[in-house]
């Protein structure tokens, strides 16, 4: 799939202001999707959407789905207008930050929120949301059944599935069937908070698309081993007896790094093939309902994967297997017809990476922050982006690009100033235009860029487990002289 020349701004949900302590799909949303309209944005872009689990530090990597939404992003405020709450449900909120997420306040104050909202629409919703309600669970009962009980069992045993009563564990039919009946009121809870969910995301997604505003959703390679999708689906991963992973993912040692261990069970590419890949396009058509385009990340993955024994700590102890690479995307393109795939190929770009990327016509990420300035030709030089790449200022992964700046030996600062065309003072515009006038298909900044911010704003480190994933903007951030500055150089290098 080929990309027009555009522009778009990556901000994740959890960053917007609103008055919940969170970003979520209420006010502060739309007025996001209104201040992209008038910057002359076309693609909003953010991490992935599902359930974060406060273990994992709510990283929107390592959720308990890869199809349900995340509650907290679910809108109070538009839970009150549908009338599932009242505004005095409201009142008595904690004093939040504007500008960082305390995901464990959020969580119990909204959490009590959403039980009293689900307890009033079983007793008292009009007939037709009832229906409207009873449309989604059949259209989504694919994911939903599966995930609603296993949220329900989480409630029950409190802990990982792995560690559930040998019965639910393993899904014998008689243990799914008396737990249903026996959880049935946690069940309905949360089948209607995802319902709500995937209400204010369409209303939004209207919202967007009648501005010219198209979603830029994630697409994790990897899901968290205590997720509805490995419970659910056993026979996709690379799992021993009783649940625990036979190898786990992550990437090899480096020059100047020992590795990542990231955990995630890897997949059993050998049945997946056989039966057609069927998890992973039920996963896509579940993804491409939500948003219009999506950023695969560590499209290496797809390729090859390290594997790492389960019961090793040591990154190095991994091996390269083959993944299915070429025969997947074909299936995949046989389902979607289109491939609206950006991919993340930073690392371990290698020529069969390079040959697979190419193969699909999938752009290629390019971020300045992999530059270096002072050599001729480096491929992270905003000068020498090719046309088919996704060119970004920083991501949420990297420091933010002042931050990156600041932290430059003096000589790499130099050169970066000569070959951008830049004084330094204000670094942040410098490099927005000059990934704009570069050559890249598609180009993205960040808020934090946009509004010239530090290090103290980065959303993620990784490798790291806390501290992550909470920085959010105010109300301020959407400023109509930033706003008018961006539509300026949009129209300035010709991208819608």
């Amino acid at each position: 799939m080929r990309f027009d020349r555009r522009a778009g701004v990556f901000l994740h949900l959890t960053s917007l202001p609103g008055p919940h302590g969170i970003g979520d799909l209420g006010s502060g949303a739309r007025a996001f999707v209104d201040w992209l309209a008038d910057a002359e944005q076309s693609h909003w872009q953010f991490c992935p959407l599902g359930p974060t689990a406060s273990v994992h530090g709510d990283s929107p990597y390592q959720a308990y789905s890869a199809f349900a939404g995340n509650p907290l992003l679910v809108s109070l405020e538009r839970l009150v207008d549908a009338g599932h709450l009242d505004e005095i449900d409201l009142h008595s909120a904690p004093d939040f930050s504007p500008h960082e997420v305390d995901y464990e306040t959020v969580r119990e104050y909204k959490t009590d929120r959403l039980r009293a909202a689900a307890e009033n629409f079983h007793r008292d919703a009009a007939a037709t949301t009832r229906e409207e309600f009873e449309a989604f669970r059949e259209r989504e009962s694919g994911w939903l059944d599966d995930y609603a009980l296993f949220m329900a069992l989480r409630t029950r045993y409190d802990g990982a599935w792995t560690d559930w009563p040998e019965p639910i564990r393993a899904r014998e039919s008689s243990a799914l069937a008396r737990h249903r009946e026996e959880l049935s009121e946690e069940i309905r809870y949360r089948e209607f908070v995802q319902f709500a969910f995937d209400a204010q995301w369409r209303d939004l997604r209207r919202y967007a698309d009648e501005r010219g505003v198209e979603f830029v959703g994630d697409l994790p390679i990897y899901v968290a081993l205590d997720s509805a999708d490995v419970w659910a689906n056993p026979e996709a991963f690379d799992l021993m007896e009783g649940g625990e992973p036979a190898a786990v993912a992550g990437v090899p040692p480096n020059p100047g790094d020992d590795g990542q261990r990231w955990g995630n069970p890897v997949y059993d590419w050998e049945t997946l093939r056989a039966n057609g890949y069927e998890w992973w396009l039920d996963r896509l058509d579940r993804l491409f309902d939500l948003v219009d385009v999506t950023r695969i990340d560590h499209f290496k993955g797809f390729d090859e994967f390290w594997a790492i024994p389960a019961e090793s700590d040591d990154p190095g102890d991994g091996e390269w297997r083959d993944a299915p690479g070429v025969d997947f995307f074909e299936t995949v393109a046989e389902r979607l017809d289109d491939l609206p795939f950006v991919v993340e190929d930073l690392g371990f770009v290698d020529q069969s990476l390079v040959d697979l990327r190419e193969r699909f016509g999938f752009p290629a990420m390019r971020v300045p922050h992999y530059a270096d300035w002072c050599r001729e030709g480096d491929m992270y030089q905003p000068m020498h982006y090719r046309e088919n790449s996704v060119a970004y200022t920083s991501t949420h992964d990297t420091n933010t690009l002042y931050g990156y700046y600041e932290s430059l030996p003096p000589q790499q600062r130099d050169c970066l100033h000569y070959n951008i065309g830049a004084d330094g003072s204000e670094i942040n515009w410098s490099m927005i235009e000059a990934v704009w006038r570069s050559d890249a298909a598609l180009a993205f900044t960040t808020v934090q860029d946009v509004l010239g911010l530090g290090e103290e704003a980065r959303f993620n480190r990784p490798g790291t487990a806390s501290g992550n994933w909470a920085w959010r903007c105010t109300w301020e951030a959407f400023d109509d002289g930033l706003a008018a500055r961006l539509a300026r150089l949009t129209d300035e290098h010709i991208r819608d």
